[in-house]
């Protein structure tokens, strides 16, 4: 994964728990003001969100937008929102950690697998959930893909 994907302005720490809805708007958000996607992508988020849950396990969620809507992903990146008390995302879920992807043609598919790969191991997500700093959330999302 390249800085132009992931860097620290695509890095929010110790933000507040707030409604699943708000999560993906916040996430959404941070794509758009970072250049990856157009206003309409969180639609496209909330969408997917409403068919299926993008609660991935191990206190992560990867809300990103139906296929459909990759029309208006400018660029592929990914933000990363830390919420140190959790957010509810139903049926007992809470995410720690909200990864907002945009991946062009088919890059989210290597995007969500690199994730997929560092945060299956716990150890990894709780070292994610209390990261103090936007370069631990780096260092740790980056060194998992070696």
């Amino acid at each position: 994964m390249d800085k132009l994907i992931l860097n620290e302005n695509n890095i929010l720490l110790g933000i507040e728990s707030e409604s699943k809805d708000k999560v993906i708007e916040r996430a959404g958000n941070l794509l758009i003001k970072n250049g990856y996607v157009k206003r309409e992508y969180i639609e496209g988020m909330k969408k997917r969100e409403s068919d299926v849950s993008s609660y991935i396990g191990n206190g992560i969620a990867i809300p990103h937008g139906m296929p459909e809507y990759k029309k208006y992903i400018t660029r592929s990146g990914i933000v990363v929102v830390q919420y140190p008390k959790g957010v509810d995302f139903g049926d007992g879920n809470t995410a720690y950690i909200v990864v907002g992807i945009a991946g062009k043609n088919d890059e989210h598919v290597s995007i969500l697998s690199s994730i997929a790969i560092v945060c299956q191991y716990q150890e990894n997500v709780n070292k994610l959930r209390c990261a103090s700093t936007k370069e631990e959330i780096l260092n740790i999302l980056l060194e998992g893909e070696r």
